[in-house]
């Protein structure tokens, strides 16, 4: 059975003109607010606070619930990288057999697996005749609250 998190991408390239956003120099407590907290600001610019390399960044929005245990819901944004090496463990956007899918890249001892975080899939065992690019490497998960 396919997961419900393939799909046909439609990247969005990352624009090259900063957004500025205000951050604060402190971090945010859990408890009761720093006194401090209304004197310490600065700016940040979201494309050098968020991507490593904008050129081969692209942005994925999630269908499906097989990541859903790692936090990674329907509707999340995703940060591809294209750029970066996939190694073992790494949840990557993968093309197996022309079908895109976000999964936890297992390779170990010549076994490649591609894994769900939600026990109602199993894992994708690599067999010999499939092909498998690793298309990129998720960096960052742009999860709405609201």
């Amino acid at each position: 059975m396919p997961s419900p998190l393939n799909f046909t991408p439609i990247p969005v390239v990352v624009p090259d003109t900063p957004l500025w956003l205000q951050m604060c120099a402190w971090k945010v407590q859990a408890g009761f607010p720093s006194p401090a907290a209304d004197h310490t600001r600065k700016r940040i610019d979201l494309n050098e606070h968020l991507i490593r390399n904008k050129e081969a960044t692209f942005i994925f929005r999630v269908k499906g619930d097989s990541m859903n245990g790692i936090g990674i819901y329907e509707g999340d944004e995703l940060l591809v990288d294209r750029s970066i090496e996939a190694v073992h463990g790494n949840i990557v956007l993968a093309v197996l057999n022309n079908d895109y899918t976000v999964k936890r890249l297992y390779r170990r001892g010549g076994v490649i697996k591609l894994i769900a975080e939600n026990p109602l899939y199993p894992p994708i065992v690599l067999k010999d005749g499939q092909e498998l690019l690793i298309w990129g490497v998720v960096t960052r998960n742009l999860h709405k609250l609201y």
